[in-house]
C-alpha cells in the first residue's frame, strides 16, 4: 500500500468526488493511496461474509468497498466490509460501523495493515476484525493487537462462523 508516485498533495473533497477507474483508492494526509485487493480468496471470502451477514441478520447492512472517514479532511480508508445497523443514510461513513472487515492480500504490509487497524479503533469502531484467505485465518483487534479467532469471529449477537467465511477458499 503506497502512494501513487504522481499523485500530488490534494483535499479530501477533491478525493471524495473523484472516482478510480480501476478501482477506488484511500486517502491519507492529502496522498491517495493504492489498495491491494482483487484475488480470488479476497473476493470470495469478501462475497461469503457480505451474504452470511445479510441472510442472518436482519437488522444488519453488509456494505462493501465502503469509504469510511476516520479522521475528518485527513483520512479517508476503504475496508473491505463494513456491517452497520440500520442504513447510516450517507455515501461516505462519517460515523463508525459497527463492525470493519480488512481482508488482506498477499501484497499487505503488516505494518501498514496494523496502522489501518489502529486507526479503525482511534475512530471508535467497537468491532474489528482482520480475514487472511490465502492461510484461513481469521483475528479480532482487540486492545492493540491481533487475537486469532478459531472457530467464529464475533461481535456482540453478531456471530460468523469461519467455515462460513472460508467456504470455497
Amino acid at each position: 500500500m503506497a502512494a501513487l508516485p504522481e499523485s500530488p498533495l490534494i483535499s479530501i473533497d477533491e478525493y471524495l468526488d473523484t472516482s478510480y477507474e480501476d478501482g477506488d483508492r484511500e486517502f491519507v494526509d492529502g496522498q491517495v493511496v493504492e489498495r491491494n485487493v482483487g484475488e480470488r480468496p479476497h473476493s470470495l471470502a469478501q462475497r461469503n461474509l457480505l451474504v452470511h451477514i445479510q441472510n442472518n441478520f436482519s437488522s444488519l447492512l453488509a456494505w462493501p468497498e465502503q469509504r469510511v472517514l476516520t479522521v475528518p479532511g485527513r483520512r479517508s480508508r476503504v475496508p473491505g466490509v463494513c456491517v452497520t445497523e440500520g442504513d447510516p443514510g450517507t455515501n461516505v461513513f462519517d460515523k463508525p460501523p459497527l463492525i470493519v472487515i480488512e481482508i488482506l492480500s498477499r501484497r499487505d504490509e503488516p505494518a501498514d495493515v496494523l496502522q489501518k487497524l489502529a486507526e479503525y479503533h482511534a475512530f471508535g469502531v467497537p468491532h474489528i476484525w482482520v480475514i487472511d484467505p490465502r492461510h484461513k485465518r481469521a483475528f479480532q483487534y482487540e486492545k492493540g493487537g491481533l487475537e486469532e479467532v478459531q472457530s467464529a469471529l464475533a461481535a456482540g449477537y453478531v456471530q460468523v462462523p469461519l467455515e462460513a467465511v472460508f467456504q470455497g477458499v
